[in-house]
């Protein structure tokens, strides 16, 4: 997991925010050609274009849950987003999905949510995913605006999305045998001299698996933090939640998300990341991809960040940042990170990696992508820079996780 000193030198190189790269493409050529790659895309993936006008339009899995209570990731609503050209900002922006009425007769489009193109020229919706177990069909029609025509977009289906490859509620009362624990030593090397993995810091019930920070109960001495992070005093030993599929799930490209609820105070921070099946060290093969980390509420930057790291050599590279105005989405002043769980994903391909909160971007970072086996984490760490910002008293600190998902699509490309 990167330092705090890492990710302060990183935190200008988040690739500007991911609407701007939705869609580059320009030249006359490219956009007269879109029509034909349309017909050969993805069901999930859409793209039409005439001489003046192109739309974009994507279905993702079911990414949208906010809300304060644990729920199935089965009633989450799936994420539509359309990426227009030009770009208009508040041009209308109506969604539609398809009904059939019988052998007899034709299919009908009928109308579902309306919204406006943002600044970066998306609309974004939150849907329904299934009726009845089966996919449904989506287009949007842009309104006209000014001297731009309307113009409808060619459809998506969800059938793509409907089955997880893999998933993991945390019902019950103990962790399922996908899981181990992990970094159940103090390791000073890796910024944890003071912090170590411990079972008795999980905990599964209500739905959800409790990951926490508490005091290690056996120790009989305190912690001094020395080298690079060296802080006067003495501090409590701490124990962390921090488990992974390591051995027993991997995927290679696709999406994987959680829905999270994250802890209030900083001194620690949790994370849904991934690691390559082969590990983390100079010459690997892959990198390590964090999804999201939070670092606690009232942080200067908002909390919330995202993350690759890799090796060039025996130097270790971040790339990515803090998530610009994270608060934007949330969904009001009396929504938080650490009061309601959110749905954070990250969509993994030989090309890019694009995060998202409840299905909405957040961010993409592009170049040396991995292209190993990636396994799931979550965790709640005290790194030893973290350590002196909370007493023992403030302890425990917990993160719940109500479900992870992954959708494994391979080598397959989108447009």
């Amino acid at each position: 997991m990167p330092p705090r000193s890492l990710i302060l030198r990183a935190a200008t190189a988040l690739v500007l925010p991911a609407s701007l790269l939705a869609w580059s493409g320009t030249a006359t050529g490219e956009v007269t050609a879109s029509t034909e790659a349309a017909e050969e895309a993805p069901a999930s993936v859409s793209v039409r274009a005439t001489r003046h006008q192109r739309i974009r339009l994507e279905v993702l899995p079911q990414l949208v849950q906010p809300g304060g209570r644990v729920a199935s990731p089965d009633a989450a609503r799936t994420a539509v987003t359309a990426t227009l050209r030009p770009v208009i900002p508040g041009r209308r922006v109506q969604l539609q999905v398809r009904e059939e009425h019988g052998a007899d007769l034709p299919a009908t489009w009928r109308a579902v949510a309306v919204t406006r193109q943002d600044r970066w020229g998306r609309a974004q919706f939150a849907t329904t995913a299934s009726v009845g177990g089966e996919a449904l069909t989506y287009r949007v029609k842009a309104m006209a605006s000014g001297r731009t025509g309307p113009m409808k977009s060619n459809p998506v289906s969800t059938a793509r999305w409907l089955r997880p490859t893999w998933t993991d509620e945390f019902s019950g009362s103990h962790l399922g045998p996908t899981w181990n624990h992990r970094g159940r030593d103090y390791a000073p090397t890796s910024r944890r001299s003071c912090a170590k993995g411990d079972p008795r810091a999980v905990s599964v019930s209500g739905g959800s698996v409790r990951l926490s920070v508490i005091a290690d109960p056996d120790a009989t001495k305190r912690c001094r933090i020395r080298s690079r992070d060296a802080r006067p005093g003495r501090f409590a030993y701490r124990l962390n939640g921090h488990i992974g599929t390591e051995g027993a799930f991997s995927f290679r490209y696709g999406i994987a998300a959680a829905r999270v609820k994250f802890h209030r105070l900083r001194g620690q921070h949790g994370a849904f990341w991934m690691q390559p099946v082969d590990g983390m060290y100079p010459g690997a093969a892959g990198n390590e991809i964090d999804v999201v980390e939070y670092f606690g509420d009232r942080h200067p930057q908002g909390g919330l960040a995202s993350f690759m790291h890799r090796y060039e050599g025996k130097r270790r590279i971040p790339s990515g940042g803090w998530i610009p105005n994270s608060r934007s989405f949330l969904s009001g002043r009396h929504d938080g990170w650490s009061k309601n769980y959110h749905v954070f994903s990250v969509e993994w391909t030989p090309r890019q990696l694009v995060f998202r909160i409840d299905g909405k971007e957040t961010g993409r970072l592009r170049g040396k992508i991995s292209a190993v086996r990636q396994f799931p984490i979550l965790s709640l760490l005290a790194a030893d820079y973290e350590i002196p910002k909370i007493g023992e008293r403030r302890l425990p600190q917990h993160m719940y996780v109500d479900w992870v998902r992954v959708w494994e699509t391979g080598d397959e490309q989108t447009p």
